[in-house]
């Protein structure tokens, strides 16, 4: 049995590992190794970033189970794999805590006009300029999974109106006030205030913030993506920011990781873009770990995965 991971395990956590699976022989690739090392693992747990073969791992039909170390799956949920019978789990709300604190962090920068403020510290000006609240707003959460729920208890007592969409609207969700499908989305975009984006980047939401879907935004939104860059088009927001029918943005990920040096996205006015950091913590390797290494023990005693994936679907269905 050989267990290859792709994420940045100390030794501590192979260890960990080791002692949950004795009989396995453990193999932190890295990106350095993953492509070589990927089409001889029976189970892999990480986020290749490097281009690797997945159509050759699954033609070998030695992989049985992939260990996502993020809660997006659009780096393995590749054709060849949705197709087979390898199994999926996914890191989903294992970083809630953080990415909601980045989605705050995000949101009230745009909203307390941060950017703008030291803008004007370093030109020495000391000028009051308006801002907004976003405490009492209304707010439409894209995207109801772990990393959404979780947004919504934070957002809870900052006394805000809460909208949101799932693919999955019949299922509890007490701190919302209106939940809708997918197809609700529209419907939904004129109320808010604040727009949070928190879903997964599938062939159905790929693109889905759009000019058709921007036109619909109350004029003087703002928009948080704290989920794929994938989820909107680029040009189309640009224009909104541009025109002033967005407010201002706030995106931990964009399109094109790094952006191009020609992107539009570098020049936009009133937007905050962070390094795709929202889901960083001094505890994050210890978290993916407990979550692998609990995973590891229910797949050897045959009983359900945390987080196992709908792979037509492209993310965990709810238990």
């Amino acid at each position: 049995m050989r267990i290859v991971l792709c994420y940045p395990v100390e030794p501590q956590h192979i260890k960990q590992i080791q002692e949950a699976y004795p009989d396995a022989n453990v193999i932190p690739a890295g990106q350095e190794h993953i492509a070589e090392e990927l089409p001889e693992a029976d189970i892999f747990c990480g986020h290749a970033k490097v281009p690797v073969p997945w159509k050759e791992t699954v033609q070998r039909q030695r992989l049985r189970w992939i260990q996502s170390s993020a809660a997006g799956l659009d780096h393995c949920l590749v054709p060849s794999v949705v197709e087979s019978e390898i199994a999926v789990s996914s890191a989903s709300g294992v970083l809630a805590d953080q990415v909601a604190e980045h989605s705050l962090a995000l949101a009230t920068g745009c909203s307390r006009r941060i950017p703008l403020f030291i803008q004007q510290y370093q030109r020495k000006e000391f000028i009051r300029k308006p801002t907004r609240d976003l405490t009492g707003s209304t707010v439409l959460i894209v995207g109801l999974g772990g990393n959404g729920k979780r947004l919504a208890e934070v957002l809870h007592p900052l006394k805000t109106r809460i909208f949101a969409t799932d693919y999955f609207p019949d299922r509890p969700a007490p701190l919302v006030d209106h939940l809708g499908g997918p197809e609700q989305l529209h419907d939904f975009l004129p109320h808010a205030d604040f727009i949070f984006l928190t879903a997964p980047l599938t062939d159905q939401t790929r693109y889905m913030i759009n000019a058709s879907a921007l036109s619909v935004m109350k004029p003087g939104a703002i928009l948080i993506n704290v989920a794929r860059g994938g989820l909107v088009e680029e040009q189309a927001v640009v224009e909104a920011l541009e025109s002033g029918h967005l407010d201002s943005a706030g995106f931990d990920v964009t399109p094109e990781e790094p952006p191009a040096q020609d992107s539009l996205l570098w020049t936009a006015p009133r937007l905050i873009v962070t390094p795709h950091v929202g889901g960083q913590s001094k505890k994050r390797i210890d978290r993916m770990t407990d979550l692998f290494c609990e995973n590891i023990i229910r797949y050897r005693r045959g009983r359900p995965l945390i987080n196992i994936v709908d792979k037509k679907l492209g993310f965990p269905a709810p238990a």
